[in-house]
């Protein structure tokens, strides 16, 4: 895990590119603390910091120029079936002067071209790569964007790095703050590849190649190698034939191999762990794979409803891990409130970056490496808003769209406060399993998505903080996004299909990754997500809606091979997710930093928001007579994010 960063400028000196690209390296030094380095000629410079997990020699060091002399990379990530692939290039030839997966990957370049190597590849990756033969750049990114890379170009020159920080000290190529990427953000609480929140940069998409051609100026050209859509097209023209013991054997044989790859370091390895179905299958099956006791660690917090510690310390009794807890307190979230911009580096709203933050730093005081169950909501439907949106829209397409107008503007005129008081009664009424946490906040999310008239909308209400950015902010027009685009009437299987597929491709790399890599890198530590290995993403790609979701409850497959290795008592249990007590914390320990972010002056200076607006919106928060604090964390992230780079919108 490191980081990377290039310049490729043909109206400089080599010595002018190396010092921009040790300085642009310098800004990444959080990625990778342990060495640096610099290569430069004639139009080109690379710069390099890195983490070392493999090979920790000086055989593996970046940027690595290929055995012919031809290539030169600098690369993040990791390539986990690196040793399988050395075999295969060492009986055509190849030779190794160490045992990086780097210096295969460069040789895998050299026998089988680009596209070859990257699809033979298995990992988590982000490499600039320079053939000094053609004078042409190759920018690359893993299937499923676990790893960042930005990039901007001006037409003539062309920059690259891990983090937007570093970009920002090459001249002319970063523009203003861009309000377009403002109205996604607020309505998805990230900015959406491949915006970034500046005009002229780009993200990188994952599963894709950028080719950048320097003859007569940059001539770029994108294409995808692997693509979210593909794999699931792949999987519905060839499905799974088998039973769900067959689907629950073939999934258990995937991970375990995929864990004995991602296991190996020359660095100590642990795993987060939360109770969960997810964490908890990575950490039983890392377990059986141990001939030792694997290093968890959880964080928990004294309020109930967003503590898991207490279920993780019962998973790690029962699995025999050497098991870490640390319980955290509203002035530990406000102690890392600061440094989030910088740690985030782009507006980013998801609170749950908080307690991930502090895993990380919790888990990198004991090892350097860290599996983590990520993407398994994702991949095998375990998102509660899967089955509320398949619901919702099966009621709504029963129901004529006037009707459905009418009754979203009577529940739009209560509050979730008052919702809940009127639905606690039937909740009361239902068995334990039935009822619903937060039923009010659920029943006016519910109301935002009557007005609709396909299911692609259903499903772009639930996942928007803001409804309708244009209310809050200044100016801007929100673009036009593949989650924003209709589509055609579908069934039910196809409709969970659908939200999958949209979460994967968008949800997944933007949000949830961004939020793992930013935390563990921020403290040098290397994440890796076993759910995310492709061969995996494909396989659950061709199963059965229903060996997914089954009634109420998702990750069917999943289960089934967690309860071959933990009894469903300790992990059966409604779905928390990883959040933090932000309603309450901002109405109490959080209030005064809020509320000085929130302040009209503040507003009126940085010029994105109508400040008269969002004072209403946070009295109404702090009087308990509504609950914003979702949409009041993007406006806060966003606003502590430009105060910080003491930026403002033009």
């Amino acid at each position: 895990m490191c980081g990377i960063a290039g310049l490729v400028d043909f109206s400089r000196s080599t010595d002018e590119l190396r010092v921009t690209a040790r300085q642009m390296a310098d800004t990444l030094v959080h990625r990778g603390p342990d060495s640096s380095g610099v290569w430069s000629e004639h139009g080109v410079g690379f710069a390099h910091r890195r983490l070392a997990i493999i090979d920790l020699t000086p055989a593996g060091h970046q940027p690595m120029v290929s055995r012919s002399g031809r290539y030169v990379i600098t690369y993040n990530g990791e390539i986990y079936n690196f040793r399988d692939l050395r075999r295969r290039l060492e009986t055509e030839g190849a030779s190794f002067t160490g045992h990086s997966d780097t210096e295969v990957l460069l040789a895998a370049v050299e026998c089988w071209g680009v596209c070859k190597a990257l699809d033979e590849a298995v990992g988590m990756f982000a490499f600039g790569l320079w053939d000094r033969h053609e004078r042409t750049l190759m920018l690359a990114r893993d299937r499923l964007g676990e790893k960042p890379l930005y990039w901007a170009s001006d037409g003539r020159r062309l920059a690259f790095a891990s983090e937007l920080r570093a970009l920002r000290l090459v001249d002319g190529l970063c523009g203003a703050v861009d309000a377009d990427s403002i109205m996604l953000f607020l309505r998805h609480n990230y900015v959406p590849s491949p915006r970034t929140i500046f005009t002229g940069v780009r993200k990188l998409v994952p599963g894709t190649v950028l080719t950048a051609r320097f003859n007569a100026g940059c001539m770029v050209e994108e294409s995808a190698y692997w693509s979210v859509a593909g794999a699931y097209a792949a999987g519905a023209k060839t499905p799974f034939r088998g039973t769900m013991q067959d689907a629950v054997q073939t999934l258990e044989d995937l991970l375990r191999n995929t864990l004995r790859d991602q296991m190996i370091s020359d660095v100590p390895v642990g795993a987060f762990l939360s109770g969960g179905i997810d964490s908890s299958t990575i950490v039983a099956l890392m377990q059986t794979e141990s001939s030792r006791p694997v290093r968890t660690f959880t964080i928990g917090f004294e309020e109930g409803a967003f503590n898991e510690a207490a279920a993780a310390e019962e998973v790690a009794k029962h699995l025999g891990t050497d098991h870490t807890t640390m319980y955290v307190t509203p002035q530990d979230a406000l102690d890392v409130i600061p440094k989030l911009p910088s740690i985030y580096d782009e507006p980013f709203a998801d609170s749950s970056q908080i307690p991930t933050y502090l895993l990380s730093a919790l888990t990198r005081r004991h090892v350097t490496v860290a599996l983590s169950g990520d993407g398994g909501d994702e991949l095998f439907c375990g998102y509660n808003r899967y089955l509320w949106a398949r619901t919702v829209w099966r009621v709504l397409s029963l129901v004529p769209h006037p009707l459905r107008k009418l009754v979203a503007r009577a529940l739009r005129g209560a509050s979730p406060a008052q919702l809940d008081r009127f639905l606690t009664p039937a909740m009361k009424a239902l068995p334990g399993r039935m009822r619903t946490p937060h039923a009010g906040e659920r029943l006016a999310k519910l109301a935002a998505s009557l007005d609709v008239a396909e299911p692609a909308g259903v499903y772009l209400r639930f996942l928007s903080h803001w409804d309708d950015p244009r209310e809050i902010t200044l100016g801007g027009t929100e673009p036009v996004t593949g989650m924003s685009q209709s589509i055609s009437a579908v069934g039910i299987g196809a409709f969970t299909r659908y939200m999958m597929r949209v979460d994967s491709g968008n949800y997944l790399p933007d949000d949830i990754m961004v939020k793992v890599d930013r935390a563990g890198m921020a403290v040098s530590l290397e994440s890796r997500v076993p759910l995310l290995d492709h061969r995996i993403f494909e396989f659950s790609a061709s199963l059965p809606v229903d060996y997914l979701l089954h009634g109420r409850e998702g990750k069917q497959v999943l289960r089934h091979i967690l309860y071959r290795h933990v009894p469903k008592r300790l992990v059966d249990r409604p779905k928390t997710g990883f959040g933090v007590p932000l309603e309450k914390w901002l109405r109490g320990p959080l209030c005064e930093w809020a509320s000085d972010l929130l302040a009209p002056s503040m507003l009126q200076r940085q010029g994105v928001f109508k400040p008269a607006v969002i004072d209403r919106y946070w009295r109404e928060h702090l009087s308990g007579s509504r609950s914003w604090h979702y949409q009041l964390w993007d406006i806060l992230m966003l606003t502590a994010w430009m105060e910080d780079g003491r930026l403002r919108l033009s």
